[in-house]
């Protein structure tokens, strides 16, 4: 088996004893480090590391200088769209101009725009495009993505999404676990008819992809204007009658109970939350269920951040992901979302790291493998540019901080 170390480590970042899942509260500030480090890799797992003080291993098969960089496990990144057709920049435009999000949805743009593209394009297309931006995620480095569905909106379509990021897990160096979006909107064909799609996505739609087994999770986009929590939960039953577990989108743009009914069908993570009252903080976090925030969103539609301090502080369990969608977030750089979430949702760096590695990893059920420096995880680890303090990720918001990208015990980038 081949031992890789690596050596002349400013700072190991993230370790975690070993059994943490997640850290939720005041942990999220705990997770542990060690300066002038080193850390040894045997075959595709963290098998030591420790401080140059330190007897450093021997009988070693490559060595790899970090040149005084901090040593990261690899962001996990649960919340994306990465398998769409193309961009809306247009619509971008029309933001600048004034409209706001939902004002394009009305004017047939938003979602629905996505959906007319995918459905023209062919599965090798798609694929070969959302390859492209799938290395630029792990460049940046994500180590493991949670990919949705939701921009075709028909049994055809919806499949064709999810078979794609089915193969980007298999063909690139990374994890990928599959969520199943039919309900992200309603289509055209189903606007004056809300009761018939719903009876299409539990019938038709949820079964032909459970078959195919090509959804971990089953995910619906409770919104006003969208699906209210009634009929939300009528999808998640028959999502979890077909082996799905729930990760839901809510309460983006308003609180109408779909929290209460995702914690209700014992939601893994409840996702968005930029708009939350109280009594909403108080239910999520003596929960199990992980609050995901999506500042990028926040950022590029101008919409209120998540309250992530006010979860921390509650003792909630907060992870951080990209949202990368056309639309409301075309970012699929985590560094610039820990950079957000310090800046704009006060979070201490440490509490960024945790949010974004290993309750990232919870939040898709990895964090028995990944998310942290942990012996016997898999080595999925960023080696920064020389710098000395996690806080420097951050604080050069606008700088690339990669210095090498290992996934599996090998260096990728």
């Amino acid at each position: 088996m081949k031992r890789t170390l690596i050596h002349n480590i400013s700072r190991i970042e993230g370790i975690v004893a070993a059994g943490i899942q997640s850290l939720r509260g005041a942990e999220m500030a705990k997770m542990q480090s060690i300066e002038n480090g080193w850390l040894l890799i045997e075959g595709e797992r963290i098998a030591a590391f420790g401080s140059s003080e330190e007897m450093q291993p021997e009988n070693i098969d490559e060595r790899i200088d970090a040149a005084r960089g901090l040593v990261l496990p690899s962001y996990c990144d649960s919340h994306s769209h990465l398998v769409f057709a193309c961009g809306r920049e247009t619509e971008f435009e029309d933001r600048i101009k004034g409209l706001s999000y939902e004002e394009i949805a009305e004017r047939g743009g938003g979602i629905l725009n996505s959906v007319d593209k995918m459905r023209s394009m062919s599965e090798e297309e798609l694929y070969e495009r959302s390859k492209t931006r799938a290395w630029e995620a792990i460049r940046s480095g994500t180590g493991a993505l949670e990919i949705k569905s939701g921009y075709g909106l028909d049994t055809e379509s919806e499949s064709k999404i999810l078979r794609v990021a089915r193969r980007l897990g298999k063909e690139l160096p990374i994890e990928v676990k599959t969520t199943f979006l039919g309900a992200h909107s309603f289509p055209r064909e189903f606007q004056e008819d809300q009761d018939a799609y719903i009876d299409k996505i539990k019938n038709a739609m949820i079964p032909a992809i459970a078959a195919e087994g090509l959804a971990n999770y089953i995910d619906v986009f409770c919104e006003r204007g969208y699906f209210d929590k009634v009929q939300m939960e009528e999808i998640l039953i028959a999502g979890i009658a077909h082996g799905m577990k729930v990760k839901v989108h809510v309460n983006q743009f308003s609180s109408i109970g779909g929290l209460q009914m995702a914690l209700k069908h014992n939601a893994l993570s409840v996702d968005h939350l930029e708009v939350m009252t109280e009594h909403d903080i108080e239910d999520l976090c003596a929960s199990e269920t992980i609050a995901t925030a999506l500042p990028a969103c926040s950022f590029f539609i101008n919409i209120p951040y998540a309250p992530a301090r006010q979860i921390i502080d509650k003792g909630g369990i907060l992870a951080l992901a990209t949202d990368f969608n056309p639309g409301s977030s075309p970012c699929s750089n985590m560094n610039f979302i820990v950079s957000l979430a310090c800046i704009n949702m006060e979070m201490t760096p440490g509490e960024a790291l945790a949010a974004s590695t290993l309750n990232g990893a919870a939040a898709m059920e990895l964090s028995e493998d990944l998310g942290s420096i942990t012996i016997g995880k898999r080595a999925n680890l960023i080696i920064t540019r020389p710098m000395d303090s996690l806080s420097q990720i951050p604080y050069y918001f606008a700088k690339d901080p990669i210095g090498k990208i290992i996934l599996s015990g090998k260096v990728i980038a």
